[in-house]
């Protein structure tokens, strides 16, 4: 009996380890197969590789908002100043080189100058002044906006050069199997890949988590907790600017370029089970929101919801996904 035993416990256990995988699963990860499914059966455009291709391409702004929106989510704040801050390194952008291919790089330069103020500036206001982030970002994104507005004169005049286009909609031609890669999708993967590294597989990213789930606990810990918010805050500036410079090549100039990209990606960050109040999240579970997120608003759009109805379904996601994540974590304790 007992050399029998063996045998019929291992299917118990097997089935158990089953049901806590499908239980790991993450749910936006269900979604995001399933709205793709409804983009295939709904465009042949993406039956092909190159519709994904183009699909990620568009995307990767999100994505990459995303990514940077997580650092501050997981240390218990907020940045509201994000898609200002893409309005203004794209009108920036466009003002600074005025469609001359030779000042691209220059101006590159300063939008990741400007970025990184802004971010040192929110960081530093939150940390050291103790102004709330909602708060502090806040009052950013109006100024944000407002030097655009005023740099502009209320409407971009300039025009980006072709090889400042090229990172939004440039592509490597000719390769098997996809066909092309897009220079967007590159620079997705490598910011993505270079904010799961800083999350996960260094001292700074179990540091934010740790200040996310327990500042007090933190700082009696030893971390540098108010050198931990600036630098999560700085991140979050920095997705911004490269978000804004492949926005700025995909799409063009406009001063409603950025608009609604930090709710969105706030609100991808919380599909993907960044938890609001902090200490919860991971970079690949952002990046499966943000597809899932924009998978949504592509469905949307292929079965002609007007621009308001997709609005408000984004807000009720975002409710839902931040009730869900809530569940969760509750049944979690």
């Amino acid at each position: 009996m007992s050399a029998l035993q063996p045998m019929f416990s291992r299917p118990a256990g097997g089935a158990s380890g089953g049901m806590q995988r499908l239980r790991g699963i993450n749910p936006a990860l269900v979604l995001l197969v399933a709205l793709l499914a409804a983009m295939v059966s709904l465009s042949a455009l993406y039956r092909t590789p190159a519709g994904l291709m183009g699909f990620l391409q568009r995307a990767a702004p999100l994505v990459i908002l995303t990514c940077g929106q997580s650092f501050v989510l997981i240390a218990g704040g907020f940045d509201l100043s994000a898609g200002a801050l893409v309005t203004l390194v794209v009108i920036g952008c466009a003002l600074m080189t005025h469609g001359d291919p030779s000042l691209t790089w220059s101006a590159i330069g300063a939008a990741y100058g400007i970025g990184l103020a802004v971010g040192l500036a929110n960081g530093l206001v939150v940390a050291r002044l103790k102004v709330p982030s909602i708060i502090a970002t806040l009052g950013a994104l109006l100024s944000v906006k407002g030097i655009a507005m005023v740099w502009s004169g209320g409407s971009p005049t300039g025009s980006l050069p072709p090889n400042l286009r090229f990172f939004g909609r440039g592509a490597i031609r000719d390769l098997p199997v996809v066909g092309s890669l897009p220079i967007a999708v590159i620079v997705l993967l490598v910011f993505a890949g270079l904010s799961f590294w800083l999350l996960h597989r260094t001292n700074f990213g179990r540091l934010v988590l740790m200040l996310g789930d327990n500042p007090t606990a933190a700082q009696l810990a030893g971390a540098p907790v108010q050198r931990l918010r600036v630098a999560a805050f700085v991140l979050s500036s920095l997705s911004a600017v490269t978000a804004g410079i492949l926005l700025g090549g995909f799409s063009g100039v406009s001063v409603e370029v950025g608009t609604g990209y930090d709710l969105q990606a706030i609100a991808a960050a919380v599909i993907g089970g960044v938890v609001l109040l902090g200490g919860r999240g991971s970079i690949p579970g952002a990046c499966i929101g943000a597809l899932t997120l924009y998978a949504l608003f592509t469905t949307l759009n292929l079965v002609g919801f007007p621009e308001p109805l997709r609005v408000a379904v984004q807000g009720a996601i975002l409710i839902g996904a931040a009730a869900l994540t809530a569940w969760r974590q509750r049944r979690g304790g």
